[in-house]
């Protein structure tokens, strides 16, 4: 009696142990099932996943195409606008610049894009939106090339060129509301120039800033030697009607701005530009002494390009410094506002 009944509870408890047991297994199983079933979202799927998905549809509908003239081969490449921009950071800024620099080269070289897309038409591109011819706007180098120049770091580069250029996609300057011209270069005199010293055309955003570090770069101090033949030549051939009778007496110096950059030179009857004199004599910069060596004239320069815009290597520098690529933007342009392209222009760029 004793044994029946041990067994008949033995068995009653088996079975309710049972019993607990399936629910348990029900609740773990099948109350995600029914939250997913209500959610709408697999609980399975991380959250980063979750994010790369986003940031991979968002993408997708945010690709433009842009039509860009190889100048070498006369082709018309049909790119995607970021893989585009890509390329022309690589092509402009040393991919051993700081990350924060790139970031802000990458962001002046997509509005500087976009800015010449809109004005198509005022050269002949053959039906492209844009040109890598340098200069017509920016330099442009293929995955192709960048193999070549790189060789076992290409994949170290680029992955860092990409960072930047994805980090910021689709990001340009404006300035009321309008993409800015994003001009740079290399390297200043330790103060930029303004739009007005350079071009004579004021530009609220393109003043005169300092530019810190500069002198670290390499191609701050230059010195170019020509002879005093070249140089009448390569004046007379520009400027035919110059009369100059002794070269280097007839040199004068008129006007600097307060960077040190030369507005006005006198060379015989003419009154040219610092601008003008960098372009004929090939100098680094318009920030430059002249002293006369037997049959020579020696230009001692500081700074490499025209000195507006965004200094490179002070970009850098800033970057060094902890500074953000917002933070360097709006330094050099002053009184800017960093937009998606969207916000600015729905068809700014063609969508596909």
């Amino acid at each position: 009696m004793i044994y029946k009944w041990a067994q008949n509870y033995r068995g009653d408890s088996l079975k309710k142990v049972g019993a607990l047991f399936l629910m348990v297994f029900l609740a773990i199983i099948g109350l995600p099932a029914f939250i997913t079933s209500f959610l709408g979202d697999s609980p399975a799927v991380k959250p980063q996943e979750l994010a790369e998905k986003k940031v991979e549809k968002s993408n997708k509908k945010n690709t433009r195409m842009v039509k860009v003239l190889d100048v070498q081969s006369g082709k018309i490449m049909n790119l995607e606008f970021e893989e585009y921009i890509k390329g022309v950071l690589a092509a402009e800024m040393p991919a051993l610049f700081e990350i924060e620099a790139l970031k802000a080269q990458a962001v002046a070289a997509r509005t500087y894009a976009v800015k010449k897309i809109n004005q198509k038409g005022k050269e002949d591109l053959k039906g492209a939106d844009i040109s890598t011819d340098p200069s017509k706007g920016q330099a442009y180098l293929s995955k192709e090339e960048l193999k070549k120049n790189w060789g076992d770091n290409f994949y170290t580069y680029y992955d860092k060129i990409s960072r930047a250029v994805e980090e910021t996609r689709n990001e340009i300057m404006t300035y009321e509301e309008e993409p800015i011209e994003a001009v740079f270069h290399s390297t200043s005199a330790g103060i930029t120039q303004s739009a007005e010293d350079v071009w004579e055309v004021d530009v609220p955003y393109l003043q005169s800033v300092e530019s810190i570090g500069d002198q670290e770069a390499p191609s701050f101090e230059s010195e170019t030697k020509l002879s005093k033949q070249e140089v009448y030549q390569l004046l007379k051939e520009k400027y035919p009607d110059i009369v100059i009778q002794d070269l280097m007496q007839q040199i004068q110096i008129i006007e600097r701005n307060s960077g040190g950059y030369i507005k006005k030179v006198q060379i015989g009857n003419k009154v040219l530009s610092g601008e003008e004199i960098r372009k004929l004599f090939n100098l680094r910069s318009s920030c430059f002494s002249i002293e006369e060596e037997g049959d020579n004239l020696i230009f001692f320069t500081k700074g490499y390009g025209h000195g507006a815009g965004m200094s490179q290597y002070g970009a850098n520098y800033m970057a060094k410094e902890g500074k953000n690529y917002r933070e360097i933007l709006t330094h050099y342009y002053q009184g800017v506002q960093i937009k998606e392209i969207n916000e600015i222009e729905e068809n700014i760029l063609k969508s596909e």
